[in-house]
């Protein structure tokens, strides 16, 4: 369907909401949106939402439908290619250990780096996909 432009909410299950908000909020600056203690916490990030839900929580949801994962996630965030570099070391002055980095076909390259529950997050310059 063309007419679907992007995905607008990206999800992880977070057992540790607490921890979330200070990585995804202190650490990372993302605005805070809704916090429900022990059930979810949900963040701004550019145009876009990252939900964070306590998967014993929302295993066990009739509605929204009930949805839940384990082991490590994974996204990626984007930003401008002139970007690129300031983000890599914002990261790394918050003490977050960069645990990756490839150079794609196109010669672009990106980063990985895990949050407090070892999911997977990378960074991409605008463009990686075109």
């Amino acid at each position: 369907m063309k007419e679907i432009t992007k995905i607008k909410e990206s999800c992880l299950y977070i057992n540790d909401l607490e921890q979330a908000k200070v990585f995804y909020h202190v650490k990372l600056g993302f605005d805070v949106i809704s916090y429900l203690p022990d059930k979810h916490i949900f963040f701004r990030v550019g145009l876009s939402v990252l939900l964070c839900f306590n998967p014993e929580d929302s295993k066990s949801k009739t509605s929204p439908p009930s949805h839940f994962a384990n082991g490590n996630q994974h996204f990626a965030f984007e930003v401008d290619p002139s970007d690129y570099e300031l983000v890599k070391q914002k990261i790394i002055d918050k003490g977050i250990q960069i645990t990756d980095t490839v150079i794609w076909s196109a010669g672009q390259e990106s980063f990985y780096f895990n949050d407090h529950e070892q999911n997977v997050l990378e960074v991409v310059p605008l463009g990686v996909w075109e």
